[in-house]
């Protein structure tokens, strides 16, 4: 009889093939008020990011109007989203942060 040997039933495994989360950008959004060192500071606290390369994102952002900060899965992608949106409203700039699929 197949899958019996010895009087031991054999059991097949059968693997589950395991998908990486889906990820998305973080999107920081230029505006005419938000200060260049206030972004810094954001992204730097927000993403821990060093600072020189927090100042490079945020030279995107002023130049081209939008840069990314980082690549996450969609809950950590949405919680550092919030989290720039509540900093941002505590010292009362308009800064905006956008999650899209990467």
């Amino acid at each position: 009889m197949p899958g019996i040997k010895n009087g031991t039933e054999l059991i097949q495994k059968r693997q589950k093939k395991l998908k990486e989360p889906e990820e998305y950008r973080v999107i920081l959004l230029n505006d005419n008020y938000t200060t260049m060192e206030f972004v810094v500071e954001v992204i730097m606290q927000v993403f821990n990011k060093q600072e020189e390369d927090a100042t490079r994102i945020m030279l995107d952002v002023h130049h081209k109007g939008k840069g990314t900060v980082g690549v996450y899965p969609w809950d950590i992608a949405v919680t550092k989203a919030s989290q720039v949106h509540k900093l941002a409203r505590q010292f009362e700039y308009p800064l905006k942060c956008i999650v899209e699929a990467a």
